[in-house]
């Protein structure tokens, strides 16, 4: 059995649902009989913030790497034709005073441009992206995860390595990072169930409607854990009965478990209770397959709307705000600075799970399709079924279709949740079988709030390039920024260290990173300064739930100092915030309180920050 874990947002409690029922799971089966045991694998598959180890702390004893094709360039060869340039769909190459630069944060490794190149000067060299490993003694359960290393996009090459673990005898549970894009889907597909992990907030419903879409768009049957229980969840409840999906169980709030949590233990072996109920979920596991549900679109108002103030700023300075991890509280601070934050343009970048319009109920005024990469697709009447198509593919996106060992009547698909749009296959084709198109994969806006414009965007589901969409939300916005005056441009950016995170952070003026004193929180945090710091970008702290564990907090002071950054603004755990999200309004909005009194103090720094007077 494979149980895939998922939810449309991170910090829903993903990764504490997956380790704490393989572990619940693992310690019943041995107690039974050595003939009735079924093994228990956890497979981490949220290769970019790989957090299960934290709890598990496992002896790896197996490490291999994980390599793809690279292009490399050799210039005595080169005439600087352009047309490498012109056939890349992900602009990771530049033809300049006759030199090809090559973007290897871009680079989706599709081999279109050494195909194209009629003087053979790009070559394709393997290229180490990341690495799994395993603890195979580990106990009670075997353990492997994967990891991407810094500056890289390819994800769902390292989640197909730490797949290659599943064992069709054992019980498998993989934790798949969070949103809907290319990561997610490789770890859900071919999966027995899943389970999506959310919280009954206004955020947590939002992005739940994202992750079911996509489930279900894979065919997977899906049931829904809700986190952080009240008890009654009616916010939830009321969704999974109108498009027909169980909850297969609840956790309940309590600060205990998140103190616990912060120390990176794990709560089955601390809270008997809530080893009985993982137990409960897994033995009644609950799950439909209802027709996939429509997606949530943003209408454009009507009516001629008032034209955005102008201001007088010679020029603006851009924040971007992320989080190693989601659900630390990134979408909340950057709604918070909104209010106080005067003189700025607004860039939701978080394209796969936008969040930030449940805050600032956006005006729609433009909307426009977004096309990334190109549509394929195979004329089965033209196709000779010679096989070069799926032999060029990188991705592994197109298979053979027809009865096996009958030639006649074989002929190729392409498998479109698979395609990454590069376009190869059509020019491979020598029977000119492969129709292509562009695809479009999403929408951009344009919307005016009560702080200002916003440019934001909507990626469709388990679709790819999410990273050149929020390159376009981001001109868009500095686009805005520079007609309209502006002092700042305000960023949400998302979570991780991937494609739409390097297209967040490369470039921008100033990054705010926004942790939480778990385990879990500080590694993350590293990790995305990490990447600040391959990109030359400047980094500063925010400690989110500042006061739940203080010596994790200590430890997120002590690595800021180490990577020459350091922490301006602690946020204590206050209720109020939670308060402020079901009602819909930013902290500020809502009223006086710890927590806002602190975000206040935050937006001090930063102002002073961005004067250059600290």
């Amino acid at each position: 059995m494979v149980i895939t874990i998922a939810s449309g947002k991170g910090g829903t409690g993903k990764t504490t649902f997956a380790v704490n029922l393989a572990y619940s799971l693992a310690l019943r089966e041995q107690t039974r009989e050595a003939s009735d045991r079924r093994p228990v694998r956890l497979l981490d598959c949220d290769v970019e913030e790989p957090n299960d180890h934290l709890f598990v702390q496992p002896s790896f004893t197996e490490e291999r790497t994980v390599s793809v094709p690279k292009p490399v360039w050799d210039p005595a060869r080169c005439t600087a034709c352009g047309k490498c340039a012109e056939a890349c769909n992900y602009n990771a190459i530049a033809v300049v005073k006759g030199k090809v630069l090559i973007f290897n944060e871009l680079c989706h490794s599709c081999g279109v441009c050494s195909y194209v190149c009629p003087e053979d000067a790009l070559s394709e060299q393997a290229t180490v992206i990341g690495t799994v490993q395993a603890a195979p003694a580990h106990e009670p359960f075997f353990f492997a995860h994967g990891m991407l290393n810094i500056g890289e996009a390819l994800a769902p090459n390292v989640v197909r390595a730490v797949k290659a673990f599943i064992d069709p005898e054992a019980v498998n549970i993989i934790d798949a990072s969070p949103g809907t894009a290319c990561p997610v889907v490789e770890a859900v597909e071919g999966a027995d169930a899943a389970l999506l992990v959310t919280e009954p907030t206004p955020f947590g419903l939002n992005d739940l409607k994202l992750a079911v879409g996509l489930t279900l768009k894979l065919g997977v049957p899906t049931g829904i854990i809700v986190n952080r229980s009240d008890g009654r969840d009616t916010l939830i409840a009321d969704y999974a009965r109108d498009v027909g999906l169980p909850i297969a169980g609840r956790i309940p709030f309590k600060r205990k478990y998140a103190e616990v949590y912060s120390e990176g233990k794990i709560l089955a072996e601390w809270f008997p209770e809530l080893r009985a109920n993982f137990l409960n979920i897994y033995d009644n596991l609950a799950t439909a397959r209802p027709p996939e549900p429509k997606a949530d679109v943003f209408e454009l108002a009507e009516g001629a709307p008032a034209p955005f103030a102008k201001g007088n700023a010679p020029a603006y300075k851009e924040v971007t705000v992320i989080s190693g991890k989601g659900g630390t509280g990134k979408t909340t601070v950057v709604g918070s600075l909104a209010h106080l934050a005067e003189h700025k343009v607004l860039a939701d970048n978080d394209v796969d799970a936008a969040d930030l319009h449940l805050l600032l109920t956006p005006e729609v005024r433009e909307g426009h399709d977004f096309a990334g990469g190109i549509k394929a697709e195979i004329d089965p009447a033209r196709c000779t079924a010679c096989g070069k198509c799926a032999e060029a593919c990188h991705f592994k996106a197109i298979r053979r279709d027809g009865p096996a060992g009958d030639k006649a009547d074989v002929t190729y698909r392409i498998e479109p949740l698979a395609c990454e749009g590069c376009g190869l296959c059509p020019r491979v084709c020598p029977a000119g079988a492969i129709r292509s198109e562009r695809n479009v994969t999403g929408r951009w806006y344009v919307s005016g709030t009560d702080y200002g414009p916003m440019a934001h965007a909507r990626l469709g589901i388990a679709e790819e390039n999410s990273g050149r969409l929020v390159t376009r939300v981001r001109n868009r916005a500095a686009q805005l920024a520079d007609e309209l005056k502006q002092e700042h441009i305000l960023g949400d950016g998302p979570p991780g260290t991937g494609c739409p995170v390097i297209a967040s952070v490369s470039g921008t003026d100033l990054v705010v990173i926004v942790t939480e004193p778990t385990v879990s929180g500080v590694h993350d945090m590293e990790r995305v300064m990490q990447l600040a710091a391959h990109f030359g970008v400047p980094a500063l702290v925010v400690i989110n739930k500042a006061d739940l564990n203080t010596r994790q907090a200590g430890r997120i002071d002590e690595i800021a100092r180490a990577h020459g950054s350091r922490v301006i603004g602690r946020i204590p755990f206050d209720r109020a915030v939670n308060d402020a999200l079901m009602a819909g309004q930013t902290v500020i909005e809502y009223g006086d309180g710890r927590a806002e009194q602190a975000i206040r103090a935050v937006w001090r720094e930063l102002q002073q920050i961005l004067a250059g007077d600290a």
